[in-house]
């Protein structure tokens, strides 16, 4: 989670947990943050629709806005790992690239090969 705010950690770990029927609303979010503010709440949840974690069916008029999670922990996991990796060789280049292919060296065989069936499936 460390990809997120504590915040919207909290937020999505409560979502991908099942403690909040979907599709929801601010208010059926707050029993799970009774100690923050609506506009607090409201915010963050728009924020997480910004970043593409929710899905956010906005209302016209005084209805409020509906949320649904639009993905799943692990979808989230994977997309941020390549975006953080993308990062590090962007920043670092080669020196990142011998840095990552170091750690590779370090797998034991099972580990290398749970590593070709996640990249396989990406």
């Amino acid at each position: 989670m460390g990809l997120l705010g504590p915040l919207e950690g909290r937020i999505m770990r409560a979502l991908w947990e099942g403690q909040v029927r979907q599709p929801f609303v601010v208010r059926a979010i707050l029993p799970v943050t009774p100690e923050l503010a609506y506009t607090t709440l409201m915010t963050t949840l728009n924020r997480l629709g910004d970043k593409g974690l929710l899905a956010v069916q906005r209302s016209g008029g005084h209805r409020a806005h509906q949320y649904r999670v639009a993905r799943s922990p692990e979808d989230f996991l994977a997309s941020g790992s390549i975006q953080q990796v993308t990062d590090m060789v962007d920043r670092y280049g080669d020196a990142a690239l011998a840095a990552f292919a170091a750690k590779l060296a370090e797998l034991t065989p099972a580990q290398r090969e749970r590593l070709r069936r996640i990249a396989a499936d990406s």
